[in-house]
């Protein structure tokens, strides 16, 4: 995987003209004749993406000029420009053309993404030196490349074989990255749960051979407290409740939730925002064996709640309970969970939404202006009071998949605020996976709401007052 980065700031550069097709003709207006004359031959017409390279009298590349699209094409898309910086012959570039600041952050980051490559796997034959951009002016060229980097991490995380990122494994990545921040580390392994009173996370892993876990980091000694929890089932057979094969393949992205908030953790810790961080991961596998639990066993959770396991495919929010539990055990300004938790997200919004849900307007709000601002586009669902009493199912406090039918998303928020006490809190049901190639989102795993998060951690936690 190549590291995200920015052309040196001294480095010869060419021009990458970003050009509309309203403005095409003003743009061809200054250029010399020669070059006028070649865009015109080429049929250039300014749409999303669109390159031409622009030779020089001697015929080498003297600059480019892409296409950013109309107004209605650039509103059906983001990161347009990914597709001809993909195109870019290597070298230095830099930015020309009349942008808001916003369009100069956006054309960055897309030039930083598309630079994403998994080759773990398939190593590349030879290895092709990318394009590299230089930062525009006005852009904060740090935050982007802490976004960048942050994204790759999450994107290595879940595009990983379960095979290669089990428990173990996940939590190896994890000690790394609080390796590289300095920050403090622990694991509670395969029994040690039950000692330790995490019960459901024990009992959803302790039929694999790879044993459930623990994962916590704490970073910073100053400012606002911010938890973050996020799923991390490496692979999801569904249980005794097994999935279809059809269901299973794309279970390696069952530790979505884990991998975007490693992703997010990086970017806090690499900005070494004035926050005091905890990260909770746990991290387990859900498959088959004579331990595993059965529909209609009751666990009684680290809260103390019972909970009635109707569907062993319902195992995210049982794992996600205790760890929430816990990081409400210790004082926090906000906790924050993501999780490839449920179909019906899906279902009501695509793959390219994050859904969230959040009871707090103010949290919600500084939410929607980071989307907006890092140009990661959210859904916020509503924590439908009324459907508490579909998750009650009389015999236990709980129950973890309810035959209702409707609403599987929000019952499941609904069941994992139940576990949350005394902070202001918000929870994703993200996808973790983008089906298709898209501008500077290969097929594959993606974080979602992690750069929403970042932007609106000023406004959360209050670092701006």
């Amino acid at each position: 995987m190549p590291n995200p980065t920015f052309a040196a700031t001294d480095a010869a550069s060419r021009a990458l003209h970003l050009v509309t097709p309203e403005a095409l003709e003003t743009f061809l207006a200054a250029q010399s004749p020669a070059a006028a004359a070649w865009l015109r031959s080429t049929s250039f017409e300014a749409g999303p993406g669109e390159l031409r390279l622009i030779p020089g009298a001697d015929g080498t590349v003297q600059a480019a000029v892409a296409g950013l699209g109309s107004a209605k094409a650039r509103a059906r898309g983001r990161f347009h420009l990914a597709r001809a910086a993909a195109a870019l012959p290597a070298g230095a570039w830099h930015l020309e053309g009349d942008l808001t600041p916003p369009e100069r952050e956006e054309a960055a980051l897309a030039f930083l993404l598309q630079s994403y490559r998994f080759d773990r796997y398939r190593p590349a034959k030879t290895a092709a030196e990318p394009a590299r951009l230089k930062a525009p002016e006005g852009v904060d060229a740090a935050r982007l490349l802490a976004m960048a980097e942050g994204e790759f991490l999450t994107r290595d995380l879940i595009n990983t074989p379960a095979l290669d990122m089990g428990p173990a494994e996940l939590e190896s990545a994890f000690l790394q990255l609080a390796e590289r921040f300095h920050a403090k580390a622990t694991v509670i392994r395969g029994d040690d749960l039950l000692a330790q009173n995490f019960p459901m996370i024990h009992a959803v892993g302790r039929a694999s051979t790879r044993a459930p876990r623990l994962l916590e980091m704490t970073w910073g000694s100053t400012g606002p407290h911010l938890t973050l929890v996020g799923k991390g089932v490496c692979f999801d057979t569904g249980g005794l409740n097994i999935k279809a094969s059809s269901g299973m393949l794309l279970m390696k992205k069952d530790m979505g939730g884990a991998a975007t908030v490693m992703g997010l953790a990086h970017m806090i810790m690499r900005l070494g925002l004035p926050i005091r961080l905890r990260v909770l991961i746990p991290a387990v596998e859900n498959v088959i064996s004579g331990n595993a639990q059965r529909p209609k066993d009751i666990l009684i959770s680290r809260k103390g709640l019972t909970v009635e396991v109707n569907d062993t495919d319902a195992e995210g929010r049982l794992v996600l309970g205790d760890a929430l539990a816990y990081a409400c055990e210790t004082p926090t300004d906000a906790v924050i969970s993501m999780a490839t938790l449920t179909g019906a997200a899906r279902i009501a919004v695509g793959p390219d939404l994050a859904p969230y849900y959040c009871d707090d307007d103010a949290m919600a709000q500084a939410l929607e202006a980071g989307a907006k601002a890092g140009f990661d586009p959210v859904w916020r669902l509503p924590f439908w009071t009324p459907y508490e009493h579909i998750i009650e199912p009389g015999i236990a406090d709980l129950d973890n998949a309810p035959g209702w039918g409707f609403a599987g998303s929000v019952t499941a928020a609904l069941f994992l605020r139940r576990f949350v006490e005394g902070p202001r809190y918000m929870h994703f049901d993200i996808y973790g996976h983008t089906p298709a190639d898209l501008p500077a989102r290969p097929k594959g795993g993606a974080g979602q709401g992690a750069r929403a998060v970042l932007g609106a951690l000023p406004a959360i936690l209050g670092l701006n007052a």
